[in-house]
């Protein structure tokens, strides 16, 4: 190889040359290096966000009906005075076998042919609240949801009086958002809407720990709107 005349090394890119550093090959098979990646998400906080957001959507459109009739029932609740003038009342009379009633034993009453004889002739509906025996007269009472029907029957002779109240549509929607009259039945309705709100609410809150651009300002709402409901209480309520 011929020398450079300039005595600054061999001609071409060597060692002692100006020319460009020669590019280090990495070697043949060697796997490529890669750029360090972000810590992944542990799998229990993917499944944490994916099970709150699967309760929370899913949850949400099955109580949508329950979250509405509780709604609307308590506006309805709270202006009752809107609503009067529904109730109807019906006042009839009547003869049942005085040997059912007139006799000296309150034990040996017939109560359950009474109330199936009420039941079967006059459309009454309700569960009994009340069977009461007196020296005179006996008093049944049956009540259900925006519903009454009372009647006195005469022991000596078994004639009775009956009154009958129907308050309304929205009576019937009031008492079974209260659950009053509505039966056992009811109650786990009432129980078991309570326990999806309560699950929507959780899940929401759940979910809102993973919205990192919302988080803080999300929390900050709720500790504001919970501070708003206690003012109104000590402010408002006498």
């Amino acid at each position: 190889m011929a020398s450079n005349p300039t005595g600054h090394g061999p001609t071409g890119h060597g060692p002692t040359g100006h020319g460009p550093a020669p590019v280090p090959r990495q070697p043949f098979g060697a796997a490529p290096t890669s750029k360090p990646t972000s810590k992944p998400k542990s799998v229990a906080k993917k499944r944490t966000a994916s099970w709150s957001r699967w309760l929370h959507v899913y949850l949400s459109m099955l109580s949508f009906l329950v979250v509405l009739f509780f709604s609307v029932t308590g506006i309805t609740l709270n202006h009752a005075d809107w609503f009067d003038g529904q109730q109807a009342e019906t006042k009839r009379t009547g003869t049942l076998p005085a040997a059912w009633v007139n006799v000296p034993d309150t034990a040996r009453i017939k109560k359950l042919e009474i109330v199936e004889l009420l039941r079967s002739k006059y459309a009454l509906r309700g569960a009994v609240s009340e069977f009461r025996m007196e020296d005179e007269q006996c008093a049944v009472s049956f009540k259900g949801p925006g519903y009454s029907a009372d009647a006195f029957i005469n022991r000596k002779d078994g004639t009775f009086e009956l009154t009958e109240l129907r308050q309304g549509l929205v009576a019937v929607l009031n008492d079974l958002h209260k659950g009053r009259d509505s039966g056992t039945g009811w109650s786990w309705v009432i129980d078991l809407s309570a326990g999806f709100l309560t699950l929507v609410s959780l899940s929401g809150l759940v979910m809102l720990f993973f919205l990192k651009n919302k988080r803080v300002r999300g929390l900050l709402v709720a500790v504001v709107g919970g501070a708003l409901c206690y003012l109104a209480y000590a402010l408002l309520v006498p």
